[in-house]
């Protein structure tokens, strides 16, 4: 009996041992991936690979990707590994452009994949193949600068109600937390462009539907788990799928707004100038009404093709989440920046005075986009803080990297480092330094188009890049056409950033005095 349980015991003591050496080998030879294609690489460390920093929470991963960048300077691309799995970084903008544009229905994923147990996850930026094309081709017709003129009444209904909400705190001249004072505006904008409601979040910072917004980008330990598996080996986790990702409260809460919404709209025959209303035509015709409708081909499939409540649910949410987000969080770093330079920031006031007072004190559409310095300013402030700092693609084809040896295999993670490249002297001399003349016409023509890519670029660029920008720089006029903005004892003059955070994410927030201007 004896030997008996000390056999047994020795057994339980081996197997972990016997587990670990099995799983120490099979990552080892994973990690001779790139070596084996022959490929620049940067050697990892078991069991992260090349994101021990993001994995233990320093930085967010797309940082990970940025450290890379600068490890691999000199090379056109360079191999890492997330865990055990094999990605490529792409340096060289050459490169960059033939993948993003040229090359690019052999990179036409971004290999994330939807859930089939969240029908909200079946949105734009997720789907791959024919099923985003098909989609694309439906949705490009919302974001013209037609529809856009059509929904600029509610962002500058918006934006003076964001004018009006700082009155009371500048005259004190209060501190307030910028990020969450954009993400009120910005949130009560696509509320009613996308979703048909007024929510009032500048008025009610506990609006119900800024509470959901919160909980969209809340960092979620069972999804996370999820994630890591799937890159460690996405076979391995697709039994699990059901348990890890089912369909979560902010799916069931959005897809019922939207349901609500389109239920009400169709039985009392409402028509509004947003989202919305442009979606509910592609739920029952199949595309979208203006002016000059595209010619249908016989038989396209694209015209015939409908969107369901689902997918429509799936699309509005996404609008709002990529937003409202990306959105506010550039308006904070812009103002961020305009604060510790108040030179800057006077010379965009001169600008804002001066256009409005040519329009008789009103904000217009051609106003707006007729103020070139505000342009510089928001296009600096999107170099220096991108809000995707890394683009993802994946090789649908088997891939021979051109003036090289080197065969990418399908499905191969591609990443593009858009922090590292816009962060890079070589391209940006003093890139820390905020700049707007980086963006005066004569050094953009100096510069690679394709080492600074905000919102992506080629056919899959953001669709939504039209009405970003409008949105943050009508923000940036209400706030500055009537108040300064300066730093105080709560700010943090050089950023850091939250590690679990999906778009970049000032930590604390961005913290800054308002003051009334005293125009002359």
């Amino acid at each position: 009996m004896g030997l008996y349980a000390e056999s047994w015991l020795t057994e339980l003591l081996v197997a972990p041992s016997l587990v670990t050496v099995a799983v120490y080998a099979w990552f080892s030879n994973a990690y001779k991936y790139w070596q084996r294609k022959g490929a620049p690489y940067l050697e990892p460390q078991f069991p992260f690979g090349n994101i021990y920093k993001s994995f233990v929470g320093k930085q967010p991963m797309p940082m990970d990707v940025t450290d890379a960048y600068r490890q691999l300077k000199g090379k056109r691309f360079g191999g890492i590994y997330f865990f055990n799995r094999p990605s490529l970084v792409i340096l060289d903008p050459d490169l960059i452009r033939t993948i993003l544009v040229k090359d690019f229905w052999s990179f036409q994923d971004r290999g994330f994949k939807f859930d089939d147990a969240d029908p909200l996850t079946k949105h734009l930026f997720l789907l791959g193949g024919n099923k985003w094309r098909r989609l694309r081709v439906k949705l490009s017709p919302t974001f013209t600068s037609g529809k856009m003129k059509m929904m600029f009444q509610t962002i500058l209904d918006c934006g003076r109600e964001l004018s009006d909400v700082l009155e009371e705190p500048a005259s004190r001249g209060e501190v307030m937390e910028m990020r969450e004072v954009g993400a009120r505006y910005t949130t009560d904008i696509i509320a009613s462009v996308v979703f048909g409601i007024e929510v009032n979040c500048q008025r009610n910072p506990d609006a119900d539907f800024r509470q959901w917004g919160r909980r969209i980008f809340e960092s979620n330990m069972t999804r996370t788990i999820f994630e890591v598996l799937r890159t460690i080996n996405p076979e391995l986790v697709k039994p699990l799928r059901w348990v890890f990702m089912g369909e979560s409260e902010v799916s069931k809460y959005f897809r019922k707004m939207v349901s609500d919404t389109v239920a009400y709209r169709e039985e009392n025959n409402v028509a509004r100038n947003d989202f919305m209303h442009l979606l509910i035509q592609l739920k029952n015709k199949g595309c979208v009404d203006s002016d000059k409708q595209r010619e249908r081909r016989e038989g396209d499939e694209d015209d015939t093709w409908k969107l369901s409540i689902d997918d429509v649910a799936a699309q509005a949410f996404v609008f709002f989440a990529a937003g409202f987000e990306t959105s506010s969080t550039t308006m904070s770093f812009a103002l961020h920046e305009l604060a510790h330079h108040p030179g800057i920031q006077t010379r965009l006031q001169e600008e804002i005075d001066t256009v409005l007072k040519q329009n008789n004190g009103q904000i217009t559409y051609d106003a707006v986009n007729s103020m070139q310095y505000l342009d510089k300013v928001v296009a600096e402030t999107l170099r220096k803080y991108p809000p995707v700092a890394a683009l993802n693609r994946e090789s649908n084809v088997e891939y021979k990297i051109p003036d090289s040896d080197v065969v990418l295999d399908k499905l191969t993670p591609i990443l593009i480092p858009v922090y590292g490249l816009q962060h890079d002297p070589d391209y940006f001399p003093d890139p820390e330094r905020f700049d707007p003349e980086r963006f005066s016409e004569e050094q953009k023509a100096q510069r690679h188009p394709y080492v600074y890519l905000p919102f992506g670029e080629g056919p899959r660029i953001c669709i939504g890049m039209r009405f970003g920008l409008l949105q943050t720089k009508v923000g940036l006029i209400h706030i500055l056409s009537k108040y300064n903005i300066e730093p105080c004892e709560k700010t943090v003059r050089h950023l850091s950033f939250e590690p679990r955070a999906f778009v970049l994410t000032p930590t604390g927030g961005i913290q800054l005095r308002l003051s009334k201007r005293n125009k002359a």
